[in-house]
């Protein structure tokens, strides 16, 4: 979990707290200073410098002590470990994904171009190369709907597969109810048979989400293919939802983080917490 260090920021450290209990993991807080040290030889360090780090470091101890609390307070039987890290955020918290079940990150609302190019934004970046599912939560109140439910892009790729498994889980922790979308995007020049189309789509999408009952009996799915753009709708579909899980595609560098995708659409637009569950191959 990436630690925001405004107390009043809470909905991710939340979720990230109940994900632990739920899964029976243990949670690491992570928070980042954002600005390396100034060397190990005194003699290189202007006076300046060294206060200011200094006072980085007990405002670092101090936000992870509240986070901690917090957790505790909430799940007392959750296992929490604190990491106080200098450095760029996203490459910070990229290195302690390496050994993740899962990272969760705190939203800000953020427009794309802050996304692309704010020293602030780190969902971008994470996503674009963890290699693990990323959590990304607005911290705007958000209301659910009863039955609960979760919902799952599919497109019958790889990608949409592995969020399939995912969105599966999830839905089993917590009792609710699973819709498995997929969003047809009529073509700019037509089909000679658009009812053909469409029921290869659900042929598409039947497979994707078939085969795990056994694994998950409690969980009822509802099968839905639908018309429009893939980031509108699911934009729109997410507006009640515990969540939105979306795959994305096998790119590292700077073609992931571009992404260009579906998932970077809903990061920006989706209305309840955005789950991204990496490409198979990575």
């Amino acid at each position: 979990m990436g630690v925001d260090p405004d107390p009043a920021k809470r909905a991710a450290l939340a979720w990230a707290a109940d994900e632990a209990h739920r899964r029976r993991l243990p949670l690491r807080l992570v928070h980042a200073q954002g600005t390396p040290t100034g060397g190990y030889r005194m003699t290189e360090v202007r006076p300046s410098w060294e206060r200011w780090n200094a006072a980085l470091h007990t405002a670092g101890e101090r936000t992870l002590e509240l986070a901690a609390a917090f957790v505790a307070d909430r799940h007392p039987d959750v296992e929490v470990w604190t990491v106080l890290a200098e450095g760029d955020t996203a490459w910070v918290l990229g290195g302690q994904a390496e050994e993740a079940a899962a990272v969760v990150l705190g939203s800000w609302h953020l427009t794309p171009a802050q996304e692309l190019f704010g020293s602030t934004a780190v969902a971008l970046p994470v996503v674009a190369h963890a290699r693990c599912p990323v959590v990304v939560v607005r911290e705007a109140e958000h209301i659910t709907q009863q039955p609960s439910f979760f919902v799952v892009g599919v497109d019958g790729s790889p990608a949409s597969v592995a969020a399939v498994d995912y969105a599966y889980e999830e839905a089993d922790l917590r009792g609710a109810v699973l819709r498995a979308l997929y969003v047809w995007h009529r073509p700019l020049l037509g089909v000679l048979d658009e009812a053909a189309a469409v029921q290869e789509c659900r042929r598409l999408l039947s497979e994707t989400v078939a085969g795990r009952t056994a694994a998950h009996p409690n969980v009822e799915v509802h099968h839905e293919v639908v018309s429009g753009h893939p980031v509108q709708v699911l934009a729109k579909e997410s507006a009640h939802a515990l969540g939105l899980v979306v795959g994305t595609r096998g790119h590292g560098g700077f073609a992931g983080m571009l992404l260009g995708s579906v998932s970077q659409g809903v990061l920006h637009h989706a209305q309840c917490p955005v789950i991204v569950v990496p490409h198979p191959k990575r």
